[in-house]
């Protein structure tokens, strides 16, 4: 894993190596060259970092490059944050910030204050942190900023720490919805890590773990080292959680060896404890020990409280289990004191457990159960579930040992209800089962009570016009008839549905196969048939990865009648790459959304628009063209979501002289057609136009598709 992260840094590394031999003229491109450079070493190698941070500056003061000269002092607080030399960090940061603020760059201004609250906020002034973080998104609310997803998140996670989960659920989803309509993979990345890290605290493990993972191969394909450490240390806490040990210790141990290539020493603490945390609970008392010793004296060294607080509850529990109650005392003491200064309410209500275990256990059960109903008012506010679980556990065995019999067995009833989500998930599908067997029945008794009445009420009908006169037997006659003419008319009409519905199937079967043409695969494969036979290795791989996706997409969508925009513009844009992939020459292609579209809440058919890309890469361009664009924009105005696809090609009008000008596009008439059914059943305008561009004065064909559309609501 690191051998793969190392080759693609060292890629970029090169790169911009090529581009300083190239540029040996002392100016501001040089300057932005060396700072690209010392920030791409910044998490590898510090000492080389530094040397380029040494020659920008000096490169700075010759030609005058203010805007240089301050990032590249931004960088060296970058490189000592990384090291937790936080003061010489702020120090740092706070020098680049007056250099930015002279210069009036707002976006470095914003970066600034971003980089001041998370060294904050790494040495626990909370509460300082989340002012600068609101500096910083203000700033980069107002210049429309890159890093605003960046900020959110950090705020986010700041909150999380205070144990303020809603605020911070609201802001890391707030950050993650910004990072995917930007197409900030990394962002989007840190977003799901962090959202999970709060489920793991409330005790949604498949949740948190489904986030981790997600965020894990995001960062695997950005090959972000320190993104990968977080998401394998959260998961190997899963793991542990569910006593899968060897699966935790792969982990925490690949996590240890991230943090140790890039020298980051919080990180490092940190793991340090968790493997404490392993060894204590199989019973090696002695090695968990040394881990959280170790752990203990570099977060100390570094000022790292939060760790401190984790690690000296650590200890605390090991004392325990060896009997040394009044030691243990001391460390949950000590936690609880660090705890309650840096607002960390996760340790907090951990330390306020360990010393009532330590009491309980010297039988001062007033002081136990005082440290107890702390506890549970803190993990009760916050959700913190496994906390919950362990004071229902300490309060059971207090109750049953102060002779508080009917407490005890609530608080023992409660403690299995935590402690086994598996079995309340069992006992909830088991409920719903019996509710639904139950109404099943209802609805079987109820009918067969119905049919009681109607057989009665034939046979009374049946005898009585035994005994009527003829008017009567022409009136049921005139019923029977009736009824007839009715069931006819509901016959027909369900008949009309199903028609309909068929015709629905048909033309949504047609649109996929125009969607996903035998021409498509076949060229598809052949190309990738070409790559393997040239022993383009690397870029067959990518080739096929790219083209399973989007047959899998493309598969997936076509069972839905809306998928979210989201979705299907993943596929668009992963059809557009892998038709460029082979494309020679290369076209340039763009796909843009207006900023007042929410693409997670949109709704719409699958399959509308990729066969007009496929028409425009396969007829619209001559054959020696170059300078080939395709261009996919959405808007919403008026209550219309409307699509246009524009190219530069030869036009519509041309390529209809050349062809058969009575044959229709396939694609077209298929869109159509299902846009007539579409508008009917969504209730919303549908519709498609086709224009040659030169009557704007402009080369090549302009589609427009008014696309049928639901906004899901109260997400």
């Amino acid at each position: 894993m690191i051998s793969n992260i190392v080759q693609a840094q060292n890629k970029k590394i090169d790169s911009l190596k090529v581009e300083l031999e190239n540029h040996n003229v002392n100016d501001s491109t040089r300057v932005n060259i060396l700072n690209a450079l010392a920030f791409s070493y910044f998490s590898s190698d510090i000492p080389k970092s530094i040397e380029y941070l040494d020659e920008a500056d000096a490169t700075t003061e010759i030609i005058s490059f203010e805007k240089g000269k301050a990032r590249s002092v931004y960088i060296r607080g970058i490189t000592e944050a990384i090291q937790s030399n936080f003061d010489q960090a702020l120090h740092n940061y706070n020098e680049a910030l007056k250099l930015y603020k002279n210069i009036g760059f707002k976006q470095g201004i914003a970066n600034c204050y971003n980089a001041i609250a998370i060294t904050y906020k790494n040495k626990r002034q909370l509460r300082k942190s989340i002012t600068y973080f609101e500096k910083s998104i203000s700033i980069e609310e107002e210049i429309r900023g890159k890093n605003l997803s960046a900020s959110l998140i950090n705020l986010g996670a700041t909150y999380q720490n205070l144990g303020e989960f809603d605020a911070a659920i609201a802001l890391l989803n707030k950050a993650l919805s910004i990072a995917q309509t930007n197409k900030n993979k990394q962002r989007v990345a840190y977003s799901l890590n962090n959202l999970g890290t709060i489920y793991t605290s409330q005790g949604n493990y498949p949740l948190a773990l489904e986030h981790y993972k997600k965020s894990l191969y995001i960062n695997e394909k950005l090959s972000d080292s320190l993104g990968m450490a977080n998401n394998l240390q959260n998961m190997g806490q899963i793991y542990q959680t569910q006593k899968y040990y060897n699966k935790a210790m792969s982990c925490y141990k690949g996590s240890l060896q991230i943090h140790k290539h890039v020298n980051k020493k919080q990180g490092i603490s940190s793991l340090l404890n968790d493997l404490g945390t392993i060894h204590k609970e199989i019973g090696d008392y002695k090695k968990a020990l040394d881990y959280f010793v170790e752990a203990l004296q570099m977060g100390e060294k570094i000022g790292a409280k939060s760790e401190i607080a984790h690690i000296l509850i650590n200890i605390g529990g090991v004392n325990l289990v060896m009997n040394n109650h009044n030691t243990a005392i001391q460390n949950f003491t000590e936690a609880e004191k660090i705890s309650s200064e840096i607002e960390n309410k996760e340790t907090l209500c951990g330390a306020y457990i360990g010393l009532a275990r330590a009491y309980t256990n010297k039988k001062e059960y007033s002081n136990a159960l005082n440290n107890l109903y702390k506890a549970k008012e803190i993990s009760e506010k916050s959700v913190f579930l496994d906390h919950q679980k362990h004071v229902s556990k300490i309060l059971s065995k207090i109750y049953k040992a102060t002779g508080n019999y009917k407490d005890a067995l609530e608080s023992h009833e409660r403690f299995k209800l935590l402690s086994d989500s598996l079995f309340n998930k069992k006992n909830i599908e088991k409920i719903v089962q019996l509710e639904y067997e139950y109404k099943y029945k209802q609805a079987l008794d109820s009918a067969s009570i119905r049919e009681l009445k109607l057989t009665k009420t034939v046979m009374t009908t049946s005898h009585d016009l035994i005994k009527t006169k003829q008017n009567y037997l022409w009136a049921v006659i005139g019923i029977l008839v009736i009824s007839i003419l009715s069931g006819s008319l509901v016959f027909y009409q369900k008949y009309k549905n199903v028609k309909v519905k068929n015709l629905n199937i048909i033309t949504e079967q047609r649109l996929l196969r125009s969607q996903m043409t035998p021409h498509f695969i076949f060229n598809s494969l052949s190309v990738l048939q070409g790559m393997i036979l040239n022993k383009e290795e690397k870029k067959s791989i990518t080739y096929l990865s790219k083209f399973s996706k989007l047959l899998r997409i493309v598969l997936e969508n076509s069972r839905d009648k809306v998928v979210p925009l989201i979705q299907e513009l993943d596929a668009i844009d992963n059809y557009m790459t892998l038709q460029n992939l082979d494309a020679d020459p290369p076209y340039d292609y763009s796909l843009g959304v207006d900023e007042n579209i929410d693409i997670n809440l949109f709704l719409i058919p699958p399959m509308l628009i990729q066969p007009f890309i496929e028409n425009a890469i396969e007829h619209a361009f001559a054959v020696d063209q170059e300078d080939c664009e395709i261009v996919v924009h959405l808007s919403f105005t008026n209550k219309k979501l409307s699509c246009t696809i524009m190219d530069n090609g030869i036009g519509i009008d041309t390529v209809s002289n050349k062809t058969n000008s009575k044959k229709k596009s396939l694609a077209t008439t298929i869109t159509g057609e299902r846009l007539q059914m579409l508008a009917k059943d969504f209730k919303t305008a549908a519709g498609i136009s086709i224009e040659d561009r030169k009557r704007y004065n402009e080369q090549g064909t302009k589609v427009t598709l008014i696309i049928p559309y639901k906004i899901i609501k109260n997400l």
